[in-house]
């Protein structure tokens, strides 16, 4: 039986099928959780949640439950994406860049949803205006995110090279 040939630790190598998905696996997290994008994502998930939470306590108006629900799957969609190392085979979307923008997007809704909350009540209970402090929190957590995608875009040239074609 003939040796394993050693693969690099920092790329792909000759990697095929499933030790591939298994090296771009724990390559991909590895990016992720020691980055601290994956640490921000939850803490955003979490304020979500408890604003969600403290949302049903009191009346409220539909429309930011709407926000609150369409933030979180997009927090989970993005969340599922890195974790699975799903960005590194779909190679023609420029994932750095959605993100950035998602985070973007994210801030602005939050924020938009903070002062439509705070100009369509006139009595706010506790629960709401605790709500309302975890959706900024969320908001700033997006903010803290970008400033952590830097690394993506400081380099010259594209932030995601497409793989070399099979000869």
């Amino acid at each position: 039986m003939a040796p394993k040939k050693e693969e690099p630790k920092d790329q792909v190598g000759t990697r095929t099928g499933l030790r591939r998905y298994k090296w771009e696996f724990r390559s991909s997290n590895k990016e992720f959780w020691l980055m601290g994008h994956a640490e921000v994502k939850l803490i955003s998930v979490g304020c979500l949640l408890g604003a969600m939470a403290y949302f049903n306590a009191t009346p409220v108006h539909p429309a930011l439950t709407l926000l609150i629900t369409m933030e979180l799957f997009i927090f989970f969609f993005f969340f599922l994406i890195n974790t699975l190392a799903i960005q590194r085979y779909l190679s023609f979307i420029m994932w750095p860049v959605s993100d950035l923008i998602n985070d973007l997007c994210c801030f602005g809704f939050l924020v938009g949803g903070i002062v439509f909350a705070v100009n369509s009540r006139e009595v706010m209970p506790l629960e709401y205006i605790i709500a309302l402090g975890l959706m900024g929190v969320a908001a700033f957590f997006a903010i803290v995110d970008i400033c952590l995608q830097r690394k993506h875009f400081g380099k010259k040239g594209p932030p995601i090279v497409p793989p070399e074609p099979k000869k």
